[in-house]
């Protein structure tokens, strides 16, 4: 009741200051701490990273140079761009890399789903997988608009588990490439829009991110279909961006991790989580280090050192990079080196075909 007592009262705020008032908005209340405590900025990564939810709209035609000098700067070894789409596109965004950068980025493939259903689109969604496979690509990246957006040949929603999917989970495994995949949002998306809802100022500032319960299925169905798909193919490794959107509930993202030893995840847009939780986020690094990797999803070099921050340091009581995503502070984890390798470089390394292992230490 508290909580809730607190964010109505700070929707609006009359601030009296020699007997002249001001109104502020919760949106602009961001008050500088007055707590003094140890700071630790880290502005480069303690060891090589390689970033394995990149994207990089333009990289068939991109100057990579200056991307690769901010990224220097952050000791980030390699980028994997996400956004590596198919065909010529993903040709040309294999040759620009090959010809400049040869081992500072690898592209993942992606797969247009409008179409599921009419004869013989899966047979040439395999197809066109494989021969991207064979151009350069590293593995296949799935957006959200797979269980959101797509529809059939007969208009109903594509499930993430659609069974007419399966030949191209199957093909991944196949080949031993791994396949990144977005579902959903987080759930409070689908949530009432009120006081009780943690994104109330999110949504707020971004109101189309805003769903209703069933819009366009409920979040908890979508969820599942995906983990359901995982059971379906044992034998392709998955890694759930984001987490899975379970980084605010270790307890059943660690059900899930002893439940479904194919499922790796990443922790792109999700650090503000891990920060307000540091122990029992520590605890779950330990447990799942080999499973665990690093990324990044928006190309913001300014914003790394948050994340460096959260997985290094000890510090206490820092702010996330952007208030209506997180308005709480957070604490680092503290981080041993062995674990910090893992979830940086070495993770990555093993799971990514292809990558160069020469840019990292043993």
């Amino acid at each position: 009741m508290y909580y809730k007592f607190a964010i109505i009262t700070f929707l609006t705020i009359t601030v009296s200051c020699n007997c002249r008032s001001q109104e502020l908005s919760f949106e602009e209340y961001n008050p500088t701490s007055t707590l003094v405590v140890p700071e630790n900025l880290v502005l480069k990564a303690r060891f090589p990273f390689i970033d394995v939810h990149g994207h990089q709209y333009r990289m068939p035609e991109q100057d990579l140079g200056p991307v690769v000098a901010a990224m220097d700067t952050l000791n980030m070894g390699i980028m994997v761009n996400l956004s590596g789409r198919s065909g010529d596109e993903l040709i040309r965004s294999v040759k620009n890399i090959k010809d400049h950068y040869p081992n500072r980025f690898v592209v993942f493939a992606n797969i247009d789903f409008e179409g599921v259903g009419t004869q013989g689109w899966t047979e040439k969604a395999v197809l066109q997988l494989e021969t991207d496979i064979k151009n350069g690509a590293r593995g296949l990246k799935i957006y959200k608009s797979l269980g959101m957006r797509y529809k059939d040949s007969d208009g109903k929603r594509v499930t993430i588990d659609d069974s007419r999917l399966d030949p191209i989970w199957a093909k991944c495994g196949e080949l031993g490439v791994p396949v990144l995949i977005h579902a959903a949002d987080p759930k409070s998306f689908w949530d009432e829009y009120d006081a009780d809802n943690e994104r109330w100022l999110e949504l707020k500032t971004h109101p189309r991110r805003k769903r209703s319960a069933t819009d366009p299925a409920p979040w908890q169905q979508i969820i599942s279909e995906q983990h359901h798909m995982f059971r379906k193919h044992p034998g392709t490794t998955f890694i759930n961006a984001h987490m899975g959107w379970y980084a605010n509930n270790l307890g059943k993202l660690s059900e899930l991790m002893e439940e479904l030893p194919n499922m790796n995840v990443e922790i792109g847009a999700i650090i503000a989580e891990l920060g307000r939780q540091p122990r029992f986020a520590k605890k779950f690094f330990e447990k799942y280090q080999d499973r665990i990797l690093f990324g990044k999803d928006s190309w913001k070099p300014e914003e790394f050192p948050t994340y460096f921050r959260v997985l290094e340091t000890a510090d206490e009581y820092f702010p996330y990079h952007k208030k209506y995503h997180a308005f709480w502070n957070m604490y680092g984890l503290d981080l041993s080196d062995e674990v910090l390798k893992k979830v940086y470089y070495k993770n990555a390394l093993r799971i990514v075909p292809g990558l160069d292992s020469s840019l990292f230490p043993e």
